[in-house]
Order: C-alpha cells, then sequence, then structure tokens
C-alpha cells in the first residue's frame, strides 16, 4: 500500500511539470490547452546544440472560434527561470549565417512525430513567416501570424542559445496581439 501511494505522488509530481504538454517523439512536442494551439518541432534544435542560434519550428492555430494573431516580438523562451526573447530579423541576418543550412536539415528531417499531432487537421499557409531565408522564392517577411478557423501559422523561431546540453527542459509561450490573456505555450526537453 505504502509504494502504491509512492508511486501515485511520482506521477502527480510528473503530471504536474508538464501538465498539458505531449511528447509525441523525434524531437516534437504539442499542447492543446490555452488558447492559442501550439506543437514545437526541436528536432533540428537536439541536433545543433552548439550553433549560437538555435532554429525551432512553431505551429500555431486558434482554438475554437477565435481569429488570433501572434506577434513575433511577443514569441518567449523560458529556460532556468529566465525569459528570452527572439532576435529581430536584422540582428539574425547579421549574427548567424544559417537560417538556409537550418531549414536545408529540417526539411530532410523525419516529420512523422509533429504530424501526428493536431495540426493534421488544420492549414498553414507558408507565403509569410518570422524569419525567411535570403533566398529568392522565400516567404514575405512577417511580423505577426494570423490565425483563424482551420488556418494556422508555421514558423521558424530563432532564439540565441543560452548553453542548452541534452536534458535541458525549456518553455516557449506565445500569446495574442490584442489580448495577452489569450495564450499558448509549449514544454520541450531536449534529448
Amino acid at each position: 500500500m505504502k509504494l502504491a501511494k509512492i508511486a501515485l505522488a511520482i506521477l502527480v509530481l510528473a503530471a504536474a511539470a508538464f501538465p498539458q504538454t505531449k511528447d509525441l517523439g523525434m524531437g516534437a512536442f504539442s499542447n492543446q490547452s490555452g488558447a492559442i494551439l501550439l506543437a514545437i518541432d526541436a528536432s533540428r534544435v537536439e541536433q545543433n546544440l552548439k550553433s549560437p542560434y538555435l532554429m525551432f519550428v512553431a505551429f500555431m492555430a486558434a482554438a475554437g472560434d477565435q481569429a488570433l494573431s501572434v506577434a513575433a516580438k511577443d514569441v518567449v523562451m523560458v529556460y532556468k527561470g529566465q525569459e528570452y526573447h527572439m532576435p529581430s530579423l536584422p540582428e539574425l541576418r547579421e549574427e548567424y549565417r544559417g537560417e538556409i543550412r537550418d531549414l536545408g536539415f529540417y526539411q530532410r528531417l523525419g516529420k512523422e512525430g509533429i504530424n501526428s499531432s493536431w495540426i493534421r487537421y488544420y492549414k498553414f499557409v507558408d507565403d509569410v513567416t518570422f524569419f525567411p531565408p535570403l533566398t529568392g522564392n522565400a516567404p514575405l517577411a512577417a511580423k505577426e501570424g494570423h490565425l483563424s478557423a482551420n488556418l494556422g501559422f508555421m514558423t521558424p523561431l530563432y532564439f540565441k542559445n543560452p548553453g542548452f546540453v541534452k536534458g535541458d527542459k525549456l518553455t516557449i509561450k506565445v500569446r495574442d496581439v490584442k489580448n495577452p490573456d489569450l495564450a499558448g505555450e509549449c514544454d520541450i526537453v531536449l534529448k
């Protein structure tokens, strides 16, 4: 009986650590509990932990029948209790020259994990993004991503590397431009 209580306590504590996030495997994580559904593919990060800037791929959609917008300036990463904002597009282009390489590697990685989540029910436009590469057929740079009905927003997210190592836990948070109470977050464990 005592062993069962200890096991139950461990399960409750583990559930409290990442209450709504699902580990989809292959570096992908999903959380559907907020007003903004958020799925993050961290497979490129796991592959490239020593890079000065790290690329996550985010899939966002509005829960329910809402029209929401997420600004690039409002996307944050929480790591070891500290919030990190994404760099601006000009800063990233000046400080880091790996966007084309990151996207090329990402396109070759398996997507089974992320595709098994809620994202399969949404259409993600690919003509705008927060961080378009400098190529002739690149999507347009956007300061905001728009979410409504079954239309979502997919974009790379870049953060300056704070010194990640395998096993680290972090959270990516997004919020609506007009109503910050409408938000979403996704926990990630780097493997």
